[in-house]
């Protein structure tokens, strides 16, 4: 039987894929590709050109991505545990293949040919940024270390990579390791009739009568907002914060506290093989920001700007919460509790109220109409594209009769699901062979509460504004004019840039007009009401500055960690936590508090001495969206530069330049401060 990932598909055949394709069709693929490479190396090493070397290797990665990104989604997205080891099996292999590219001195040799040669001033942009990102990662993978340090090197990311995945394990085995189970829903009081429907259908799929609260985030979130039971947050609470860790009812069970040790050493050992102080030099040498110093002085001016607000807030929390309430002293436990209660009290909104005015249909219906009036494109439909699970979505994006990208949207959490939310390549758009272009595919999900008694779920506005932030990446992704691989869509966009097209998006949710167009309640189809739309924009920056810290607090601890020449112990990651905090955080969690162990952005994906990147874009998003304020939300002379400027581009030329070409200046904090209420 023929393997179904060495077949050129144009979309993955989900169906049938198994687990014992994988390891086969990955080891035949490396082990071609690098045969393969060693003869374009040899041919090339001396006299070089775009057709003779770039092209034949953008062929062979991309056949290789094409049969690996299907693998890797699969594993995120309905996991089992022949899966799971076959997916581990191949993490070595991909490892191996990546650094021997990296290290190859005659492939070097011959891109470093062809940058210097006369055809490289012909070439297209995208084409001579490629070559450049190419010359600067081959230094990188360390291709000027000799003998036993380029072994080293090479045995250090194969470890990292074993390790990074084993972590990411540990914490959705801990997620999924833990419930509670309810005969009747007298200890759930409080909980919305949504939270207490999916407790249901929840126990229902584990053979249990009555209700199953688990660790996955909508029903984690639902507990901390809303349940009356004090001892019921405070269970939920300790078996969250404590995932993975030493700590909680899971103790050691998924113990991520040795894993975390040996990879911040193993990250400070690699930087110094490459001639870095440390890993957080190392890890800016493909960002925006230049150097570390301007990474934290950057996250102090925002929490220096912020603190005084936060402090406010926190106080006026306190004090409602023992006035009204009887609190006498505010537990980790209470904090989402009572501040729903006080934005209840201030602004007369109650987020759950919202949910019904937001069904997926007419959220989505809304998201596609904001994209098609900003960047005039149409999104329908696609029904001839094979999923993974009944609940998964499939649309095309058109522009006129032709058909640019396709995405598949996968909303709900499940079992044997990751957490969280992301947008991943299925396909990148480029230039085949014989002229044929390949189009882009996304892959967008969620974790929201599936929908239930015959109705379409409801969102939380949360959880729309998560939607829009995904379908950001999705669009810098599928709208990309660039036709060569390795800098097309997101790929080759600078880290602490890539959050500049998913946080610009969100800007939209928080329009009237958009929201009216974007909202439809479940039973009546009425938009949001005038009166609770207005409430929903008096309170956007409701605790803005208590928001704004725990968000530097993330990531100051994790760039102070990757400065340091790795931690001594899960002690000392702990002592860098608890420094930070003492430093910026207005609230300081119990002692048992385990954050870092299941800090999954940092550890487990990309974002290692780059959590700073929210931030950084942050500020990019609110200033490019300033003028879209000044002139007018569809304003298409502005959203038509945004698209040129920004999405078609890709990492095709430097981020500072792209943005720079948009606004005709540098970035500003300005107008992030301004939009969050922190400003004054």
């Amino acid at each position: 039987m023929s393997n179904p990932l060495l077949q050129a598909h144009e979309l993955p055949p989900f169906s049938s894929i198994k687990p014992e394709h994988v390891v086969a069709a990955i080891s035949e693929l490396v082990e071609q590709n690098l045969q393969t490479v060693e003869q374009l190396a040899e041919q090339n090493s001396t006299r070089a050109s775009w057709q003779s070397l770039c092209a034949p290797l953008e062929e062979l990665n991309d056949c290789l991505e094409r049969a690996w990104s299907p693998v890797s989604h699969l594993n995120a997205v309905v996991q089992t545990d022949e899966l799971r080891a076959s997916y581990e099996q191949c993490l070595p292999l991909l490892s191996r293949y990546s650094t021997e590219l990296g290290q190859n001195q005659t492939l070097f040799a011959a891109y470093q040919a062809l940058r210097d040669s006369a055809e490289f001033a012909n070439l297209n942009a995208a084409q001579q940024q490629a070559i450049n990102n190419n010359l600067r990662d081959f230094r990188l993978a360390g291709v000027n270390l000799e003998g036993d340090k380029k072994a080293r090197y090479a045995e250090i990311k194969e470890r990292l990579s074993e390790l990074s995945n084993r972590f990411s394990n540990n914490v959705l085995d801990a997620t999924h390791g833990w419930h509670i189970h309810e005969l009747n829903d007298s200890r759930l009081a409080g909980l919305p009739k949504s939270a207490l429907d999916a407790a249901r259908s929840t126990a229902e799929s584990k053979s249990l009568d009555g209700y199953v609260l688990t660790l996955d985030a909508p029903s984690y979130i639902a507990v901390m907002t809303y349940a009356d039971d004090r001892e019921l947050r405070r269970a939920m609470y300790e078996a969250y914060t404590t995932r993975a860790s030493d700590q909680g009812p899971q103790a050691g069970q998924f113990d991520n506290s040795g894993l975390m040790v040996e990879i911040t050493q193993l990250r400070h050992e690699l930087a110094e093989l490459l001639g870095f102080a440390n890993y957080a030099e190392y890890s800016l040498a493909t960002k925006m920001a230049e150097t570390p110093a301007q990474v934290t002085d950057f996250l102090q001016q925002l929490a220096t700007r912020s603190r005084a607000l936060a402090e406010r807030e926190l106080s006026e929390l306190t004090d409602y919460a023992r006035k009204e309430h009887g609190a006498s002293e505010l537990q980790a436990w209470d904090l989402a509790y009572y501040s729903e209660k006080l934005r209840k009290h201030l602004y007369d909104i109650d987020q759950e109220a919202l949910r019904p005015y937001f069904p997926v249909p007419t959220v989505l219906a809304g998201l596609f109409d904001v994209a098609s009036k900003l960047f005039d494109v149409d999104i329908s439909a696609c029904d001839d594209m094979e999923t993974w699970h009944p609940d998964v979505q499939t649309f095309q994006i058109s522009r006129g009769d032709n058909v640019i990208a396709r995405f598949y949207l996968d909303l709900y959490a499940r079992e044997h699901k990751r957490g969280g939310a992301w947008m991943a390549d299925c396909r990148v758009r480029r230039r085949r062979e014989h002229d044929l272009l390949q189009l882009p595919v996304a892959f967008l999900t969620c974790n929201f509460m599936a929908p239930g008694n015959y109705q379409p779920a409801q969102l939380t506005f949360n959880e729309v504004t998560t939607l829009f932030h995904e379908f950001g990446h999705g669009l810098h992704h599928m709208l990309t004019q660039v036709e060569t691989a390795e800098v097309s869509g997101i790929n080759g966009v600078a880290w602490d840039a890539v959050e500049l097209p998913s946080q610009f998006l969100e800007n939209w949710c928080w329009q009237a007009p958009v929201l009216k167009e974007m909202s439809g309640h479940v039973d009546t189809g009425e938009a949001l009401p005038d009166a609770m739309l207005n409430k929903l924009l008096d309170a956007k920056n409701f605790q803005a500055g208590m928001q704004m810290l725990r968000q530097v607090e993330f990531a100051l601890f994790d760039f102070r960690l990757h400065q340091l020449s790795g931690a001594e112990s899960s002690n000392h990651i702990q002592r860098i936590l608890n420094q930070v905090r003492d430093q910026v955080a207005v609230v300081t969690p119990p002692e048992s508090n385990r954050f870092q162990h299941s800090f999954s952005h940092i550890f487990a994906g990309g974002y290692a001495a780059g959590y700073y990147s929210y931030k950084w874009a942050e500020v990019l998003s609110a200033d490019a969206f300033s003028v879209f304020e000044e002139q007018g939300l569809f304003d298409q002379t502005t959203s038509q530069r945004f698209l040129h400027e920004i999405l078609e581009r890709g990492g095709s030329a430097d981020a500072m330049l792209l943005f720079k070409n948009f606004m005709g200046r540098e970035p500003s904090v300005d107008a992030l401060l301004r939009q969050s209420g922190i400003a004054a």
